[in-house]
């Protein structure tokens, strides 16, 4: 059985208290895990990719993804970058072997997944199942609505806003088949406020439209989705504001 931890980004900016406590889950995570999957954008690689690259333990494998490669004309690019990388790995580490595999695939094309699953299982040892056969997470539903919404919130103010930004559910209730959930996105400044609203109402309506339809899909069953844009100066650098939204 394969168990994947979607760890979050690293962050080597801005390293106020959520991202710092963002950092501490990908070098815990890097520890608890049997086998770790280095993600690269086809032929983009630069010093935040170079940072993580020194994080990578060097006494368990690692494998090499090099996505997107539907994008790349030029397969043979895509040696010479792989190369790259491979070297840059094994000074990090001095002693390492480098990378236990390297396959490119294309997510978005379902391209050379089935390698890519194969090389993760050589790795692994067999043992119990961990979860029962038909789960497809191990988080609530209220969890997944709150990153549902967060996803639409980047999706939809693009580079305008930045990562102090998070999503709140403040209540989420079943009545018969329908879900009612409310909502809150903090931000750190009042103008972020105004970017999120939208003129008239309509940037917030958009995000919170396209959230409810993924989520009544996801839930399989109508949802009531009310969203609230609120103003909380400071809250991604304090340690209780962080504890009381659920962070640890």
């Amino acid at each position: 059985q394969f168990v994947f931890v979607d760890t979050p980004g690293f962050q080597t900016k801005h390293l106020n208290a959520l991202n710092r406590g963002m950092n501490r889950v990908v070098t815990s995570s890097l520890r608890d895990v049997q086998v770790v999957l280095y993600v690269l954008e086809a032929l983009r690689y630069d010093e935040r990719d170079q940072e993580v690259l020194k994080l990578l333990p060097g006494n368990r494998p690692v494998i090499l993804v090099i996505n997107k490669i539907d994008e790349v004309a030029d397969k043979g690019q895509l040696f010479a970058f792989a190369e790259r990388v491979a070297q840059d790995f094994k000074h990090a580490l001095k002693h390492a072997e480098g990378f236990a595999a390297i396959v490119p695939v294309s997510a978005k094309l379902g391209s050379k997944l089935d390698e890519l699953r194969e090389a993760i299982r050589s790795y692994l040892p067999e043992g119990e199942m961990i979860y029962d056969k038909d789960d497809i997470t191990d988080r609530s539903e209220r969890f997944l609505a709150a990153e549902m919404l967060r996803e639409k919130v980047f999706r939809f103010t693009g580079d305008e806003l930045p990562y102090s930004t998070s999503v709140v559910i403040e209540q989420f209730k079943m009545e018969g088949k329908l879900r009612r959930i409310h909502a809150a996105i903090l931000v750190d400044r009042e103008a972020h406020k105004a970017m999120l609203i939208g003129k008239k109402g309509e940037k917030l309506k958009e995000i919170a439209t396209q959230a409810r339809l993924d989520m009544e899909k996801l839930f399989d069953g109508k949802v009531f989705l009310e969203v609230f844009v609120k103003l909380r100066s400071g809250w991604a650098d304090d340690e209780r504001v962080l504890k009381s939204l659920g962070y640890e």
